[in-house]
């Protein structure tokens, strides 16, 4: 049984951190610390990329190296590999966004087939993941989410977003791959659930290969998934879950506001943490018929899993339990956990630095508005600092 010091290990947090990644990650949290500066730093970026400034090079050495792979997947694999000399997964994440084309989303299932087949004889990446807003326009999926009509147009465009979810599905069970399909925004993700639903059911067989993710800061999820299990209990497929809190809680309660419906977010910072906790639990008694990823930047939580695990008499490295953080983020947790003998994995995103300004961005926002997290950072890296000082 661990408890709660263990994330106060830093010696072990960073590891494969040279003093210099060492100084560089604290003074770009301590940037990110700062509200003005992120708005400022992020105005001035995407001007630069506008305008075709030459500015990826700065990018490239700063931000983007803390928090991404590389440019594609070979160029990310040092980054693989140096993570697994600590017991450390890598799941590669093309996080390119904001596809509109046909064109567009094709190259996305191409590159994603791609990344299946380039996990397919590698230990060290248990998982591919793709967006649903990868594989068609989001728009579509909020009128199937609405119950809209579908003019004939919009069924063929629809048709070809299930047979992209069709191909990698295919592949991934063919290969032994489990797939993870993220989650976004409550007005578009019921159609999207829908589809994974299908996917579970037509390849989740013998065992979890296709995963989908709850967002735990939604009331409604954790009944979602009880109704989800009967339906599977029924019909003989198994369950593949990532769970997360959530990235969209600022843009839900406005919408929600706006057009005058209860917002579907936990009232408070406390129900989320507990609809997660009561998901994790839930899974884990019923860890026959489901896998569990657990993604979270929660120390909370965390121990918590390490728990239910240990109730459950469960092995620390049963392949059903997974643990997940954002590369850059959380080592404390990663990499602590992971010399404990639990499986822990990185999400690390990767692709052309202009492409993946936008996610790059929203990490900078998120670090920003959680505070806490920011500054549980920065008091792990100064710790880490003060320590190899004094030695």
């Amino acid at each position: 049984m661990i408890n709660k010091d263990i994330f106060n290990n830093t010696e072990v947090a960073f590891a494969i951190k040279s003093d210099a990644e060492l100084e560089k990650a604290y003074w770009l949290f301590k940037m990110i610390k700062s509200e003005s500066l992120v708005k400022l730093g992020t105005g001035v970026t995407k001007f630069a990329l506008k305008h075709h400034f030459p500015v990826e090079a700065l990018i490239r050495t700063t931000v983007f190296d803390h928090f991404c792979g590389g440019v594609n997947e070979k160029d990310s694999l040092p980054v693989v590999d140096k993570l697994y000399t600590k017991g450390v997964y890598g799941i590669l994440d093309y996080s390119v966004e904001g596809a509109e084309t046909d064109e567009s989303f094709d190259k996305t299932l191409q590159k994603n087939l791609e990344l299946i087949s380039f996990a397919k004889d590698r230990e060290e990446i248990p998982f591919a993941v793709f967006k649903p807003t990868g594989m068609g326009r989001f728009e579509i999926y909020e009128k199937i989410t609405a119950r809209e009509e579908l003019t004939d147009k919009e069924q063929a465009e629809w048709d070809r977003i299930v047979d992209r979810y069709d191909q990698l599905a295919k592949k991934a069970k063919e290969y032994d791959v489990p797939l993870m399909i993220d989650a976004e925004e409550t007005w578009m993700q019921k159609a999207a659930d829908d589809l994974v639903e299908k996917m579970m059911e037509k390849y989740n067989t013998e065992k979890p290969i296709v995963f989908n993710t709850l967002q735990l800061y939604r009331t409604d999820r954790l009944p979602y998934l009880k109704e989800l299990h009967k339906r599977a209990k029924a019909r003989g497929y198994k369950i593949g879950m990532k769970l997360v809190r959530g990235a969209y809680m600022e843009k839900e309660r406005q919408r929600a506001e706006s057009m005058g419906y209860p917002s579907p977010i936990c009232a408070t910072k406390a129900l989320t943490d507990k609809n997660f906790n009561d998901t994790q639990a839930y899974m884990i008694e019923n860890i026959e018929d489901m896998s569990i990823y657990s993604g979270t930047h929660n120390e909370d939580s965390a121990l918590y899993l390490t728990q239910l695990i240990d109730k459950k008499k469960l092995q620390k490295n049963d392949k059903r339990v997974w643990f997940g953080q954002l590369y850059g983020m959380s080592d404390h947790i990663t990499f602590n956990l992971a010399k404990e003998g639990y499986n822990t994995s990185k999400y690390i995103p990767f692709g052309p630095v202009k492409d993946v300004m936008p996610y790059l961005i929203r990490r900078a926002e998120e670090n920003t508005s959680v505070a806490g997290q920011t500054n549980r950072e920065l008091e792990l890296l100064s710790a880490e600092r003060k320590r190899r000082k004094e030695q």
